[in-house]
């Protein structure tokens, strides 16, 4: 079973990311936990990280920050060398599209093989302009 982050205008929806599995999510939030917040899970994105990946949402309130969030988990990403991939489903889409990671940011992919933290900061730029949550599924 995957996660999907997606915004919906009543019966239409928006856009969304296919982020891959919980497990897959959970390794991406590992790599925050380490990197980003020195082994102290929330302290410096609580947004992203002491959210539930189960059913719920980010209302456009909490997508500002979790903006602001995003873009300093890809600074910091950035300057750090890449990882293994990890899920099967990453080596299939990361040879499909000829992905090289260069640094940890590469890394983490949705499953089009689009970066995930740009389509999560795409989501949360949706959410404030168009005052809608976004939500888990």
């Amino acid at each position: 079973m995957g996660l999907y982050l997606c915004i919906f205008d009543g019966e239409d929806e928006v856009d969304g990311v296919e982020v891959g599995s919980y497990a897959d999510f959970g390794t991406f939030r590992t790599a925050v936990a380490t990197h980003v917040e020195g082994g102290v899970e929330g302290s410096r994105c609580p947004i992203l990280m002491l959210h539930s990946d189960c059913d719920g949402q980010w209302s456009p309130e909490e997508a500002v920050a979790l903006r602001a969030e995003l873009a300093e988990i890809i600074r910091k990403f950035a300057e750090l060398p890449p990882e293994p991939l990890g899920s099967d489903w990453k080596f299939k889409v990361a040879k499909m599209f000829g992905l090289r990671p260069a640094n940890l940011d590469d890394c983490f992919f949705d499953v089009d093989g689009e970066p995930l933290l740009d389509r999560l900061i795409g989501l949360a730029r949706l959410s404030v302009e168009r005052n809608l949550p976004i939500l888990f599924q």
